[in-house]
């Protein structure tokens, strides 16, 4: 089974609450994007290498994490 992560940029307020949560350590904050708000958002490094957990998504307080199963190339809402 494939994941997909989708941080929304917009939203993200760098807080790094997903980058500790995340047990494949493959969410990073971005030091180079700066989002309308300000901030360093964070953003996925490795995408083949999420197990689909949602703890990073559980952890965000802003809500700007979605997981998706792939279904034959087509991410699907879960």
């Amino acid at each position: 089974m494939r994941f997909l992560t989708k941080i929304d940029g917009g939203r993200c307020k760098g807080c790094e609450l997903c980058v500790v949560a995340c047990p494949q350590n493959i969410i990073i904050i971005d030091d180079v994007t700066i989002n309308s708000k300000g901030y360093n958002p964070a953003r996925v490094t490795e995408v083949d290498k999420c197990i689909g957990c949602v703890n990073c998504a559980l952890m965000c307080p802003d809500g700007a994490i979605k997981i998706y199963k792939h279904d034959e190339g087509v991410a699907k809402d879960e």
